[in-house]
């Protein structure tokens, strides 16, 4: 009998865990609003709010065109990509391919289902001046893909700044949008426009 009494210890240990970080992200929330996280934080690290498959229920943005994306591979690597409009995003394909994509695309064998965007403290995408422009001209190319050395963040970091420069990580590519944009990256759920869900056709 001691095996169901483990089971039962190890759901409680997971739930009790689960509502503080609850709470956490809440905590986050309520200062992120105040203006509070951003500029203390900075400092210490780039992403203030990371893309999260748990804490549903918060503040969903609608992306504009030019919007830093991402979502989750594997629940480890995230996959980044720019948004264009309407159901269309910009993403570097592991066959090395730079090609319009929808949503669903964007999504396809990657293990999160939610879709993420770099946004400011109130909630406000961030979107460089040029990155669109760039994004749409890179369209149909083809890039020598690596992992570590010519991946997605790479592509993105180029749209929006103009530069190749090798980023190894996603948490290097927040590090350089928090110094680009000059306050700290939050990473909102996307609000997928309606269009999407509309199957009236």
């Amino acid at each position: 009998m001691p095996l169901p009494l483990l089971w039962i210890g190890g759901a409680a240990i997971g739930a009790v865990l689960l509502a503080d970080e609850r709470e956490k992200r809440q905590q986050l929330e309520r200062d992120r609003l105040l203006g509070r996280a951003a500029k203390q934080l900075l400092t210490h690290r780039a992403m203030v709010a990371a893309p999260s498959q748990w804490q549903k229920g918060f503040t969903q943005v609608m992306p504009v065109p030019g919007s830093i994306v991402c979502c989750y591979v594997f629940g480890v690597i995230e996959h980044t990509g720019i948004w264009l409009g309407d159901d269309c995003l910009v993403e570097l394909h592991g066959s090395g391919l730079v090609r319009a994509v929808s949503i669903k695309r964007f999504l396809a064998g990657r293990t999160g289902s939610q879709i993420y965007l770099a946004c400011s403290h109130l909630h406000q995408p961030l979107v460089a001046e040029a990155i669109l422009n760039r994004a749409e001209q890179a369209i149909y190319q083809y890039r020598e893909y690596d992992l570590f050395d010519n991946n997605c963040h790479r592509f993105v970091w180029a749209c929006i700044s103009g530069h190749e420069v090798a980023i190894k990580s996603f948490n290097e590519l927040n590090q350089k949008l928090a110094v680009y944009f000059g306050e700290g990256i939050y990473w909102d759920e996307i609000q997928e426009p309606s269009s999407v869900y509309d199957f009236s056709d």
